[in-house]
């Protein structure tokens, strides 16, 4: 079963964080407890969220949710 993502869902992302290079990583959107809709997502960023759920552990360390900043406050 597909639990729809909250209206506020944009405010959440799920990031990768490279375990080997300080800095770098992956980040892509989510709701509060981690879930990508991955059908709103495009083939590109599919195939590496996939990929950056695989190599965790070897690569990427254990994922995080983090709340974004909203656009309007970030300047």
């Amino acid at each position: 079963m597909v639990t729809p993502l909250a209206p506020d869902a944009s405010s959440f992302e799920v990031r990768f964080m490279s375990l080997y290079l300080q800095g770098r990583g992956v980040a892509f959107p989510c709701d509060a407890l981690g879930h990508v809709d991955m059908d709103a997502l495009s083939e590109c960023a599919r195939n590496n969220y996939l990929f950056a759920r695989g190599m965790v552990g070897r690569d990427n360390a254990a994922p995080r949710i983090c709340r974004t900043v909203p656009a309007s406050s970030a300047a």
